[in-house]
């Protein structure tokens, strides 16, 4: 399993439009995720301050785009398919 956090309008809009591409997919060529263990202090980097957010539990045996690890990281080298989703949790800050 890996884990992508984003703003609920992102997704919203995802699930409009039946696919997931983030900006980041188009500006560096994948889509950040992280491990369960890297949660928090991906969270911190990416999202301080910010409230609104989503949680995507991705089952990786489902992407239909290639994943990679760097740096530790995994990473989406294309848009995400939706049902590779199992879960999307309300992602609370403390």
């Amino acid at each position: 399993m890996i884990f992508h956090i984003l703003k609920r309008s992102e997704w919203e809009a995802a699930l409009e439009r039946k696919t997931y591409a983030p900006l980041s997919l188009a500006s560096e060529g994948f889509i950040h995720c992280s491990f369960k263990g890297q949660l928090a202090g991906s969270a911190e980097r990416h999202f301080r301050g910010q409230s609104d957010l989503v949680m995507l539990r991705i089952d990786v045996q489902r992407l239909k785009a290639p994943i990679k690890i760097e740096a530790g990281f995994p990473h989406i080298y294309g848009p995400l398919n939706l049902d590779a989703v199992l879960e999307t949790i309300d992602f609370l800050r403390r």
